[in-house]
């Protein structure tokens, strides 16, 4: 499953991560506390259990306190963490039939409350991931493991039931839903982890250690000495639960903050020039995007779908919203990611194409200049998220665009739990209750997007909301799931990407270039594609 925006080998490269803002030299920005970073979050962390993490905010504090199996550098490149090396065919991780996957862990690693981290920490996360008694978000590629072996501490062998290419960036790795190894000593004797103290008093095998936890107002984390990697520059982070955004961009100018963690794109004017603070925008394989209901007419008419995207102007979009910092997309994966395609049809905008198409599917002006077949016009109803305000804004933007074409679209703004909640908890996506809906999505460092457009996955249960189903879309689909080789999986990304072009299912608006405003006195903040937190041990200020 792809993760709710909360707040790899590759062939096309943008750099990882720009700057702007102003940067002081040589003298510490007023304020600043040498050795502690301070984060600002809008909402709080249900929990620290990483079996449970269900956001990019969650996922932010537990990368702290936890470790992957496999990480992640900030071009998507795998790199070793709990286990050393990164398995592949090349060196025998990976059998060659893709249905063993060998990881010879490392034995320096110790739980910070001094307990040997081993294979069984391992077998035992597995196991917790795929416990239907446990909350768990996405079982997706988890579920897929036969079964698992510990044949010694440091050597975990997970049996797969058929060839799955993203395992490795899926198990306990920086994939589209990101979980982190957990203890088995501590947990193991739980029939279900969903409630238990260690949710609040995580212990982790991560650079830092969670020091304090004030309700509502603060996390506290101290540095663990003993991390496996070397001992962290800083002595602690401290994390503050800010709501606001505008409190948030007071407290950067006056330094009483170092990051403001995932800046909205509508806080860019406030956030470019604040004096001792950059604003470093991470490339990100996640999109801003509209999901055309395919069951609903007339949007099952792929004229109609067409006219709509001819009548969207992105790049107004784009510079009312993010400053002009978002590049306008294509299609889903942007252009640093090697399954990128760079020859799909493309959209311009071009309202007079719009209402050619529209002609040619049976519509024509109405007395009132609104596109009409047989007496009745196109009303469609959009849907989005009360808590985001760049996306009521942007269907606001679209709305407008697309009456200029004679397309009629009511708004409806429901809370995000609402919105994205299960079928059985009257989830609107998940019922279909919607014509389009504005939404934005993170992806992981692997370019698998099976779970969003392939027949299997429609709701209730799975999350293909726009209920597209092409066969030739579910083959190719297979051919990138089942080649663990890189041109074979390109090969097939290329067609996927180019039938949703041609398809057009969904509009994708701007690919996420992930705003992160942060004190200049910060050193060694590099956020790779899916954690920001990554290489937090690095940092110093």
């Amino acid at each position: 499953m792809k993760r709710i925006i909360t707040a790899l080998s590759i062939a096309l490269l943008l750099a990882a991560c720009t700057k702007v803002g102003t940067q002081t030299s040589g003298v510490h920005n007023p304020g600043t506390i040498p050795g502690e970073v301070r984060v600002a979050i809008q909402s709080e962390p249900l929990n620290l259990n990483p079996i449970l993490a269900s956001n990019t905010t969650d996922g932010m504090a537990d990368a702290l306190v936890f470790d992957f199996l496999v990480t992640a550098d900030p071009k998507g490149n795998p790199l070793p963490d709990l286990a050393n090396p990164v398995p592949s065919l090349e060196n025998g991780g990976i059998s060659k039939d893709g249905l063993t996957v060998t990881y010879h862990l490392r034995k320096n690693v110790k739980w910070s409350d001094g307990a040997p981290f081993t294979s069984k920490d391992v077998k035992f996360s597995w196991q917790a991931v795929v416990n239907p008694a446990n909350n768990t978000t996405s079982r997706r590629g988890y579920d897929l493991v036969r079964s698992v072996d510990t044949p010694d501490p440091y050597t975990v062998v997970f049996h797969m039931k058929q060839r799955f290419a993203p395992i490795v960036n899926t198990l306990f790795a920086e994939s589209d839903n990101p979980i982190w190894v957990v203890p088995e000593h501590i947990l193991g004797k739980y029939p279900n982890i969903n409630r238990v103290p260690f949710n609040n008093q995580p212990i982790g095998t991560g650079p830092f250690k969670l020091a304090e936890w004030a309700k509502g107002d603060h996390l506290t984390f101290v540095r663990n000495d003993n991390y496996f990697l070397g001992r962290p520059k800083l002595d602690k982070v401290v994390i503050h639960i800010i709501p606001d955004e505008n409190t948030t961009i007071n407290e950067l100018k006056t330094h009483d903050i170092d990051w403001m963690f995932q800046a909205s794109p509508d806080t860019c004017k406030e956030t470019q020039n604040i004096p001792g603070v950059n604003v470093v925008y991470n490339n990100v394989d996640g999109y801003e995007s509209v999901l055309l209901n395919l069951k609903h007419p007339p949007l099952d008419n792929p004229l109609v779908r067409k006219a709509i995207a001819y009548a969207i102007n992105k790049k107004e979009l784009v510079d009312t919203l993010t400053c002009g910092t978002q590049k306008i997309a294509t299609e889903d994966h942007p252009e640093f990611m090697w399954a990128h395609n760079p020859n799909v049809t493309v959209y311009n905008y071009d309202p007079q194409k719009a209402k050619q198409l529209l002609q040619q599917a049976g519509y024509a002006p109405g007395p009132n200049g609104m596109m009409q077949k047989g007496g009745r016009g196109i009303s469609l109803l959009g849907v989005t998220n009360t808590t985001n305000v760049t996306r009521r804004q942007l269907s606001v933007l679209v709305q407008s665009q697309l009456r200029n074409v004679g397309i009629d679209m009511s708004i409806k703004n429901y809370p995000g739990a609402q919105l994205f909640a299960p079928a059985g908890e009257g989830g609107i996506l998940q019922l279909g209750n919607f014509d389009l809906s504005f939404s934005g999505w993170y992806a992981g460092v692997d370019p698998d997007d099976s779970s969003q457009f392939i027949c299997a996955m429609f709701p209730p249960g799975g999350y293909n909301y726009t209920r597209y189903c092409k066969p030739a879309m579910d083959a190719a689909q297979q051919d990138a799931l089942t080649h663990f080789d890189q041109p074979s999986r390109e090969a097939a990304y290329h067609k996927i990407e180019g039938l949703l072009a041609d398809d057009v299912p969904q509009i994708f608006f701007w690919w996420v270039h992930a705003a992160q405003p942060v004190n200049s006195d910060l050193k060694g903040f590099d956020p790779n594609p899916a954690t920001e937190t990554w290489n937090a041990y690095q940092w110093s200020i």
